[in-house]
């Protein structure tokens, strides 16, 4: 009788479950539950790109994409990084267009973490990063950020790096919390990694969504930082095409290299009537220029209508994710309150203290705003209740 093979015992990421995007999502879906949890917009991207999308694809633009990316959207995307960032970078040994974020992040990780690697992580941190680092025989040294304006404190992170530290993964602006960088931050940064060898990745998805007239500070902004950084961003975030996955990483020319021969064998190209709807997008529109101010109207109508509530109302920067702590309504686990919130009040949201490594709960649940107006509002309302 040939044996069993008992996959979970063999399993490489033993501990990881489904991801608590997908569960709250398919909790809110049984429920009829209004969906803030999931960070996706219920509403459509701009026409024009549908249609530059539409033409494309009618012009016979369906077969596979250079492993790169089209040049067209590489170009754009560097002159688009000059234009923001003053940054230079090369649009043929630079940039790597992905599918989606999180590809890019895995692939970065991929690329330059080695057995035995330590790893720099801020929770609450994105739940796609440990796993990747694990897949690549590194570990990860989570350093905490802590309510309510989730800054990084660079004398624990100076305290942290070592000799085995490779990589550490910034994101800003920051998912959950919605802080960040200052010019003050990247000051420090730059200061502490003067002499090492440590490199970044740059979680920077949400750059175009900041608010209250602050500007993104980028990696790229630097480039005594971005010749050690792999820098990620998002399409989807940008033009509101979450299902296109379409994202891009920008590295140095070693680095892309290395990145690349990962790339390649992960998703060779990236679905290519998308890539020249977007080219062509960029060059005819300023469109992430108006994100700014699109979303600081959502996040502020949403705050107002929970003013005079019993929920904390957490400082929100950027991003379109709020953090509302409920410490005055209810004692419950976070994870609890998330549960009932969708099934009894209706409102989908998720636990921030599945974004710690060791669960530190403090009661505070993370609120997508990337909604229609009339979908916040009824949310607002139900939630302001309590």
């Amino acid at each position: 009788m040939n044996a069993v093979v008992d996959l979970p015992a063999q399993s490489k990421l033993p501990r990881v479950k489904t991801t608590i995007f997908a569960v709250m999502s398919a909790l809110a879906n049984h429920h009829g539950a209004l969906n803030l949890s999931q960070g996706f917009p219920d509403f459509s991207c701009p026409q024009p790109l549908m249609d530059a999308a539409t033409r494309a694809m009618q012009a016979g633009h369906n077969q596979y994409a250079p492993m790169t990316g089209i040049p067209a959207l590489r170009e754009q995307i560097a002159a688009k990084v000059q234009a923001l960032y003053g940054a230079t970078v090369d649009a043929d040994s630079d940039i790597t267009v992905t599918s989606g974020a999180i590809e890019a992040l895995f692939v970065a990780i991929q690329a330059s973490v080695r057995p035995g690697d330590e790893v720099i992580v801020f929770d609450p941190a994105y739940d796609s990063y440990e796993p990747a680092v694990e897949l690549a025989g590194g570990r990860c040294v989570h350093l905490s950020l802590n309510a309510p304006d989730y800054r990084i404190d660079f004398n624990q992170l100076e305290s942290a790096i070592n000799p085995r530290t490779r990589l550490i993964i910034l994101n800003s602006p920051h998912n959950p919390s919605g802080a960040v960088f200052s010019a003050e931050d990247l000051d420090r940064l730059e200061s502490l990694l003067a002499d090492s060898p440590v490199l970044l990745l740059g979680d920077e998805v949400y750059e175009h969504i900041v608010f209250d007239g602050q500007h993104h500070q980028s990696l790229l902004r630097r480039p005594a930082l971005a010749e050690r950084s792999f820098v990620v961003s998002s399409f989807g975030k940008t033009y509101h095409t979450t299902g296109w996955k379409v994202g891009y990483c920008i590295a140095p020319a070693g680095l892309s290299a290395e990145f690349r021969k990962v790339h390649q064998y992960v998703t060779f190209s990236v679905p290519t009537p998308f890539q020249h709807a977007i080219a062509h997008f960029m060059a005819n529109s300023d469109f992430h220029r108006e994100l700014p101010a699109f979303y600081q109207a959502k996040r502020d109508r949403f705050r107002a209508a929970l003013d005079g509530s019993r929920w904390q109302l957490l400082p929100c920067a950027g991003t379109y994710f709020q953090l509302l702590g409920y410490q005055a309504i209810d004692d419950r686990p976070d994870t609890e309150m998330a549960e009932w919130l969708t099934t009894e009040v209706g409102v989908a949201a998720i636990p921030v203290s599945v974004f710690n490594a060791d669960g530190r709960d403090e009661r505070i649940l993370r609120f997508c705003f990337a909604k229609g107006n009339d979908t916040l509002d009824q949310a607002a309302a139900k939630i302001a209740s309590l």
